[in-house]
């Protein structure tokens, strides 16, 4: 009998992962709000789960809108059951998920995709180099968004030139480590 190669094992096992991850959901009650693309979701069980809203990156804490963004955040889903669709895990262990919530219209109530409503509103940014792995169609509506966010001044494009979360980030460990020496 033939046995597959250990590359191949470690690949499918990937795969199978990635599979796993891709069809899993979370429903819960959002008990925390860190700042604009994290929450925290008390899971079946009552387990806290850290939720990283996948596909988006608002300002940090402490850079220009991060509270607004945060706040805004909150206002969408801080005490509601949400479902998280979950798209991957990232480095510090927390699910990166696209965030839904139902809202009541007057005739009822409408599905509102979280993540979106963030960059439509101007509290975050399409994060660029994590889209590829959102569902087929979300990377484009979360790319157009923003530009509808820009050219209508929402958010943090009320600001001539806001500095996207991942460069601000860069040049605080910069001033960090110039700091250091």
């Amino acid at each position: 009998m033939k046995t597959l190669p250990s590359t191949w094992l470690i690949a499918l096992s990937a795969l199978l992962l990635s599979l796993n991850l891709a069809a899993a959901e979370i429903i819960g009650k959002v008990i925390a709000v860190a700042d604009g693309d994290t929450i925290t979701v008390l899971a079946p069980g009552n387990r806290p789960t850290k939720v990283r809203l996948a596909g988006i990156d608002a300002p940090e804490r402490n850079q220009p809108f991060g509270q607004k963004s945060r706040q805004h955040l909150a206002d969408l889903v801080f005490g509601k059951e949400v479902r998280v669709s979950v798209v991957d895990k990232d480095r510090y262990g927390r699910i990166v998920g696209i965030v839904y919530v139902p809202l009541k219209i007057p005739n009822g109530e409408v599905i509102v995709d979280v993540d979106l409503a963030q960059i439509e509103s101007g509290h975050a940014w399409a994060y660029r180099d994590y889209l590829k792995g959102l569902p087929a169609g979300k990377a484009g509506r979360y790319v157009a968004a923003e530009k509808d966010a820009k050219e209508t001044k929402q958010g943090l494009w009320t600001d001539k030139n806001p500095e996207p979360p991942w460069q601000w980030r860069k040049d605080q460990r910069s001033k960090r480590q110039s700091g250091a020496n």
